[in-house]
């Protein structure tokens, strides 16, 4: 059985916690049947750090965008975008999207421009989308029409059915963290139980979003296991069903 963790952030991870460095980290994941993970860049600060982790270890992808709610670096373009993701250890553009929790929605033009110069980057390239939403539901799907969004992920999922359905529609999968794990997550796990199969993935979010039965405590890749794990129990196959299939559709999605 093999688990890929479809969003990390490794450069981020607290490496103390999980025996001091890398080789540590990923033999700790392998412990858990997590053998390849896809490294997200959320600033271009940091993107060289992301890309190094790719070309060092063979297990590991990365990404090339920047946050909705980074707002004090580089701002790119998508040429900037386009140039970067030639790469070939770059497989997806993001993380991107709109999030309102920490920016008034009237005041956030610069983040919707940002968020079509990320789509507008993808289509070009072909490499696929990874799309952060957080209280902007509706404005995130709209703008995922107007630019005819080719083909990404919805990273963290956390919204209602409605909005999976919508992005389902569009061509999109959906991907699952250790909320699901959560005892107030109880409207997720029922969204979890309806999409399909081959359009599932999973991710820790790492270093955040630490899953039961460590939350409270440093995440890490390895604990993608527990969030498959909680998918199985509430779609009621066995894990190895769940592991096969998300895996399957990573290779699908990001063309491995």
């Amino acid at each position: 059985m093999k688990i890929i963790d479809s969003h990390c952030h490794l450069d981020r991870v607290d490496l103390s916690a999980f025996g001091g460095s890398m080789e540590s980290l990923l033999v700790h994941a392998k412990t858990l049947s997590v053998e390849t993970f896809l490294c997200v860049c959320i600033d271009l600060e940091h993107f060289d750090e992301v890309l190094t982790l790719a070309k060092k270890y063979p297990q590991i992808y990365a990404s090339v965008g920047v946050h909705p709610c980074e707002m004090e670096g580089q701002d790119p373009s998508v040429e900037a975008l386009l140039a970067l993701a030639q790469d070939d250890n770059i497989i997806a553009i993001g993380e991107t999207g709109l999030d309102y929790f920490h920016v008034e929605k009237d005041t956030a033009d610069w983040q919707r421009a940002r968020f079509r110069r990320h789509i507008q980057a993808s289509n070009r390239s072909g490499k696929p989308m990874i799309i952060h939403t957080r209280n902007a539901r509706a404005d995130t799907i709209e703008i995922m029409r107007e630019e005819q969004a080719q083909k990404g992920v919805m990273h963290c999922f956390s919204e209602d059915w409605e909005t999976a359905k919508a992005a389902l529609d569009l061509g999109f999968y959906i991907s699952f963290s250790g909320i699901i794990t959560f005892k107030s997550a109880g409207d997720l796990r029922e969204v979890a139980k309806k999409v399909p199969l081959d359009r599932i993935l999973v991710e820790t979010d790492a270093p955040y979003l630490t899953p039961v039965p460590y939350r409270g405590k440093p995440n890490s890749p390895a604990y993608t296991y527990y969030t498959a794990e909680k998918l199985a129990e509430i779609r009621g196959v066995s894990i190895e069903t769940i592991a096969s299939a998300t895996t399957s559709n990573f290779k699908t999605l990001f063309a491995l």
